[in-house]
C-alpha cells in the first residue's frame, strides 16, 4: 500500500523503493534482513556486466559533443529526404542508426527532439506529428544492440547477454519497418511535404562525411557477432572511436570533456541508484515468496505457454503504464523467471519480449517518460502527443505480438551463430 501511495503523488520510482524497502525492513524487526540487505544491495552491482553502461552512456555523450549524431541525420535526410513524407521516415531511420550507439531510448529521444522536431517543423510537418514519430522511434533504441535493457536483464538472469544483442535485430529493424508502414499510411491521406532532390556531389560528401562515424555501430555489432569481444569490451571500445572521430571531425573539444564526464556519471548514477534500490525491493519479494505465489496463480490459469506469453504482456503493458522500464524489469524479472522453467519457455526470447514490453510504456500514458521528455523539449501539449502517438503505439503492439508468438523472428541469429 505504502509503494502504491508514493507512487502516486509522484515520488520518483528509486526513492520509493528505497522507502518502502526500508519501512518493510523496520517494522517487521527481523535482525536476519536487516543484516542481510546491505549485502543484498552491494550483490546487485557486483556485476561485470554492469560495467558496460556508464560506457555505452559516455560513448553516446561522446557522439553527441563529437558532431557524430548530426551527421548521421544529415545522411539519411540528404539520401531519402526528398521523397514526399522523406523527412519522416529519415526520423525512423536516424533513430535506427543511433539505436546501435545509444542503447538508452530515453537518452535518445531527447536528443532527437531537439535535431528532427524543428527541422520537420521548418519543412511544413505538425510539431504534434513530428515530435510523436520522435519518440516512437526512440524506443528501437533499447532493442538493437546495445541495450541497457538487455544488459540489466542477462545480468539479473544469467542470460547471454551476446545473445541477447544478436536477438534484438530483428524485432529492431521490424519496429522501424512497422512504423515506416505508418508513415506511408499516412502519408497517403495528408500528402506531407518533401525536399528538394539533393545534387550528386551533395550525396557522395555526406556519404564520406558519415564514413567514420559507422564506425561505432559496426564495429560494436560485427565485433559482438564476430566474438571478436564481449559487450562489455565493445562498449569500451566504441567510447575510444567516438573520441577519435570527435577529434577528427573538429567538433569534440578537451574543454568540453569535463561536462561529457560529469553527464555520463549523473547519468549513471541515477541507473545504479535505482539498481540498488531494486534489488533491496526484489530481495523483501523473494523473502515474502511472491515468485512462488505468482508461480502458483499463473499456472492455475493456464499450462499453456502462449496463454502464458499473452497473460505477461498484458500485464507488462499495464505495468509500463506507471512503472519505470529499468525498474520493472528489476523488480519483476526476479518473480517470473521461475515460470520460465516450467512453461519451457527460452530465457533470451522471453528477455527480448519483456524489454520491447517495458520500452512501449514510455510511450504510454500516464507515467510515460518519454511522453514527458519529449512534450518538454518540443513545447508540445501532453495530451496532444498523446494522440498523435496512438497509431505508432498500436504499431508497436502488434509487432510485440508477433515476436512473441513467432519465436523464430526473435531466435533466427542467435541460432545462426551457435550453429
Amino acid at each position: 500500500m505504502l509503494f502504491i501511495v508514493f507512487l502516486l503523488i509522484g515520488i520518483p520510482i528509486s526513492l520509493v523503493l528505497a522507502i518502502t524497502s526500508l519501512s518493510y525492513l523496520l517494522l517487521t524487526d527481523l535482525t536476519t534482513l536487516m543484516s542481510s540487505a546491505p549485502q543484498k544491495m552491494f550483490s546487485g552491482l557486483d556485476n561485470f556486466g554492469l560495467l558496460a553502461i556508464p560506457l555505452f552512456m559516455l560513448a553516446g555523450e561522446l557522439m553527441n559533443g563529437g558532431g557524430i549524431t548530426k551527421r548521421l541525420v544529415a545522411f539519411a535526410k540528404v539520401f531519402i529526404g526528398h521523397y514526399r513524407g522523406g523527412l519522416a521516415y529519415v526520423a525512423v531511420i536516424a533513430n535506427m542508426f543511433l539505436a546501435s550507439i545509444l542503447g538508452s531510448a530515453n537518452a535518445q529521444a531527447a536528443m532527437m527532439s531537439k535535431v528532427m522536431v524543428p527541422e520537420m517543423e521548418k519543412e511544413g510537418y505538425s510539431r504534434e506529428f513530428s515530435s510523436a514519430i520522435t519518440l516512437a522511434s526512440s524506443i528501437v533504441a533499447p532493442v538493437i544492440p546495445p541495450s541497457m535493457l538487455f544488459i540489466i536483464y542477462g545480468t539479473l538472469t544469467g542470460a547471454s547477454i551476446a545473445d541477447l544483442f544478436m536477438a534484438g535485430i530483428v524485432p529492431g529493424f521490424m519496429l522501424g519497418f512497422g512504423f515506416i508502414i505508418i508513415i506511408g499510411m499516412m502519408n497517403h491521406k495528408q500528402q506531407f511535404p518533401k525536399s528538394e532532390r539533393a545534387s550528386l556531389n551533395t550525396l557522395m560528401r555526406s556519404f564520406f562525411r558519415v564514413m567514420p562515424a559507422m564506425l561505432i555501430p559496426f564495429t560494436i555489432i560485427y565485433g559482438i557477432l564476430g566474438g571478436v569481444f564481449t559487450p562489455t569490451e565493445s562498449a569500451a571500445i566504441a567510447c575510444v572511436i567516438a573520441f577519435i572521430i570527435g577529434f577528427v571531425y573538429r567538433e569534440l573539444k578537451l574543454k568540453n570533456l569535463p561536462d561529457i564526464l560529469l553527464n555520463t556519471v549523473i547519468n549513471t548514477a541515477t541507473i545504479t541508484f535505482l539498481i540498488v534500490t531494486a534489488n533491496l525491493f526484489g530481495f523483501i519479494i523473494a523473502y515474502e515468496q511472491i515468485p512462488q505465489l505468482v508461480a502458483e496463480s499463473m499456472l492455475g490459469l493456464s499450462e499453456n505457454p502462449l496463454v502464458f506469453l499473452l497473460l505477461v504482456n498484458i500485464f507488462l503493458l499495464l505495468i509500463g503504464t506507471v512503472l519505470d522500464g529499468i525498474a520493472a524489469l528489476i523488480i519483476l524479472v526476479p518473480v517470473l523467471m521461475p515460470l520460465l522453467v516450467i512453461y519451457q519457455i527460452d530465457p533470451v526470447h522471453f528477455g527480448v519480449i519483456i524489454c520491447i514490453n517495458l520500452t512501449i510504456g514510455l510511450l504510454t500514458p500516464p507515467v510515460g517518460t518519454g511522453l514527458f521528455i519529449v512534450s518538454s523539449i518540443a513545447k508540445v501539449k501532453f495530451e496532444n502527443l498523446v494522440i498523435a502517438i496512438m497509431p505508432f503505439l498500436g504499431m508497436a503492439i502488434i509487432v510485440l505480438l508477433i515476436l512473441t508468438f513467432w519465436e523464430d523472428a526473435v531466435m533466427w541469429i542467435p541460432n545462426l551463430y551457435k550453429d
